[in-house]
This record gives structure tokens, C-alpha cells and sequence, in this order.
């Protein structure tokens, strides 16, 4: 089941390269922007509570989503282009296992547990 998952999450990256296309922004920017969104591990520096809440806000696609279609309402670019941004990297990221962080630590996700048990 985790390949079937890893390859739905495979297919939303390779959509979200497909929307940035569609963009008027050179290629270098989505390869620099790509990781932008972990600088919200910045968090975890203030406790588990805090450090989740962030990494959270940063990594859901619904929140993507809202971002990008805001962008689309107001015909900005840059929202467009935060929104596909924030959406593929929670792609890439749900398919090498990273999932959305529990309150009791960084290793704990909504997928499983990261690294060795």
C-alpha cells in the first residue's frame, strides 16, 4: 500500500511542476523554492507544541490550495506561485514519508513514525 501512496503523492508533485509551468517565472525559481517551506521547523526551536503547529501550517495542502486559488481571485502571481509551492513540497515530502507533525515531537506524523522504531 505504501508504493500506491508513494505514487499518488509522485503524481501530485509532477501536477504541481505541471501548474508552476503554466507560471511566467523562470525554473530556478521553483528549484530555489522548493524547500522553502521547512524553514518552518524554525518553530520546534519554541517546543513541540509550537514547532508542529507551524511545520503544520506550512506542509497542508488545503492551505496550498487556499493560496493558490486566492491567487487565482486576484489574479497574483506570487500568491499562485506560493500556493504550487506549498503544495508540491507537501507532495515531495508526503511521498519520502514525511507527513504532518503530531504535538509530541518531530518524529511523530500522520503517516508513521520517522526513522528507526
Amino acid at each position: 500500500m505504501k508504493t500506491i501512496i508513494k505514487l499518488e503523492e509522485l503524481g501530485l508533485f509532477l501536477f504541481g511542476i505541471y501548474l508552476f509551468s503554466q507560471l511566467n517565472y523562470a525554473w530556478w525559481w521553483f528549484l530555489i523554492l522548493i524547500l522553502a517551506p521547512d524553514l518552518s521547523m524554525i518553530g520546534y526551536a519554541f517546543g513541540n507544541k509550537t514547532g508542529a503547529l507551524l511545520y503544520n501550517l506550512f506542509h497542508h495542502r488545503a492551505i496550498a490550495l487556499l493560496v493558490y486559488l486566492a491567487g487565482i481571485y486576484f489574479f497574483n502571481t506570487t500568491f499562485q506561485l506560493a500556493g504550487i509551492i506549498l503544495f508540491s513540497h507537501s507532495s515531495m515530502d508526503r511521498m519520502m514519508g514525511y507527513g504532518l507533525k503530531y504535538e509530541t515531537g518531530f518524529k511523530f506524523t500522520h503517516l508513521d513514525k520517522i526513522g528507526k522504531n
